[in-house]
């Protein structure tokens, strides 16, 4: 007789919530790469390859993000298709699928909602596997229900492989076999590693400017391969900004051609960063102190501290019932296995980047670590309540 664990259901879960038909075509792309030592290596395939990498990485950054994703800058119906199909040529699906992602992980950025979070899930996960999973395949049109009005989007949205394959063929056309391969298969391979090492590596390396509570970072490495995307830390701190390198020496490639475009009339209301943002003088939303606080407040154990109060009782000549009447009138206990608000305030200064909403984090948190240990204390006195009541 085999028994199961929790922890072996949810692997075998998983491994049946995997699409493996939608596996295979990624595997073929990079094994595909390998045909170039039969196709040869032409320099007019490695031109086209360089030139689709950073094309297209334009139509990533200034189309899938910064337009369909946050809308940071307006632009014409015809050039919003022209981004749409240059975009969907990177082969990550549609813009409708991508901005709703998107637009899902700044809602939940770390927290266990969260689509593509190395927090929870691990690098691989976060990296590349989370696409290929059943439960992130459906498109909720409501919350992009501002592209899904264009029926030229949703005939995108239905043909979502029609742009890539134009591009392959063309490429084939262009410089052969040597041309589809190098060409589009390296740039296309290399696309997807650059877009997805921004919820991998840029959610776990790098610094932070801001607090934001999550874990994005400013990774300047990766602003240069993804022409300003690793300046994440930013992003998530003024997301509806068309640039994310806040200042002069963050290099945003991508930016930098939105405002050449904006010369030209092509787009236009590029939206940027308020001045207290850039000062880092804003406050914080009660989102983000909820999630910081929540960190804070993880880095006491509510367990042992309430099992060092129970063991402290006598000494303090205090009962249960006036402890838990102190924790939920926020005294001061004078309890020393219980954090006061200035060492949470001491832990808070080492674990976050400058903000004037410290205090707000810090307050919000030694209510969260009051009421946890609050209801551990109070736990085994309700218990006992239950089983005398049973025994009457």
């Amino acid at each position: 007789m085999s028994i199961n664990t929790g922890s072996g259901q949810k692997s075998e879960r998983d491994h049946d919530d995997v699409m493996y038909p939608q596996v295979l075509p990624f595997v073929l792309i990079h094994v595909g790469c390998v045909a170039a030592v039969w196709s040869g290596v032409t320099w007019q395939a490695v031109a086209t390859c360089a030139a689709l990498y950073w094309l297209r990485m334009f139509g990533i950054t200034g189309g899938y993000h910064r337009y369909f994703s946050h809308r940071s800058y307006a632009t014409s119906r015809v050039f919003q298709f022209i981004l749409a199909f240059l975009a969907q040529s990177s082969a990550q699906k549609s813009v409708l699928w991508w901005a709703a992602k998107h637009r899902h992980h700044h809602l939940h950025s770390d927290t266990v909602q969260d689509v593509h979070s190395p927090r929870h899930k691990g690098f691989v996960y976060s990296h590349v596997g989370w696409i290929f999973y059943r439960q992130h395949d459906a498109t909720d049109l409501v919350k992009v229900a501002d592209l899904a009005s264009y029926p030229e989007l949703m005939w995108l949205h239905r043909l979502e492989l029609l742009p890539p394959i134009v591009l392959a063929g063309l490429c084939f056309l262009v410089a052969g076999w040597s041309g589809l391969v190098v060409g589009f298969l390296w740039s296309t391979v290399l696309l997807y590693h650059a877009t997805f090492c921004i919820n991998s590596l840029a959610h776990g390396h790098g610094r932070k400017r801001y607090v934001t509570g999550d874990d994005s970072r400013n990774n300047w490495l990766l602003a240069l391969l993804t022409m300003g995307e690793g300046w994440h830390n930013n992003h998530h701190a003024y997301q509806a900004s068309v640039r994310q390198g806040f200042h002069w020496y963050e290099i945003d490639l991508t930016y930098y051609v939105l405002v050449a475009l904006s010369w030209f009339g092509i787009v236009r209301d590029l939206k940027m960063p308020p001045e207290q943002v850039l000062r880092n003088e804003h406050r914080l939303g009660s989102r983000v102190v909820k999630q910081a606080a929540e960190q804070l407040a993880a880095r006491f154990n509510p367990e042992h501290i309430a099992h060092a109060i129970r063991a402290s009782i006598h000494e303090t000549e205090l009962s249960v019932r006036d402890t838990l009447h102190q924790l939920q009138h926020r005294a001061d206990l004078r309890l020393s296995s219980m954090p006061t608000r200035d060492q949470l305030l001491a832990e808070a200064q080492r674990m976050f980047a400058k903000t004037i909403s410290l205090d707000d984090i810090v307050d919000r948190a030694y209510e969260l670590l009051n009421d946890s240990v609050g209801f551990l204390l109070a736990a085994p006195a309700l218990a006992t309540h239950a089983k005398s009541k049973g025994r009457v």
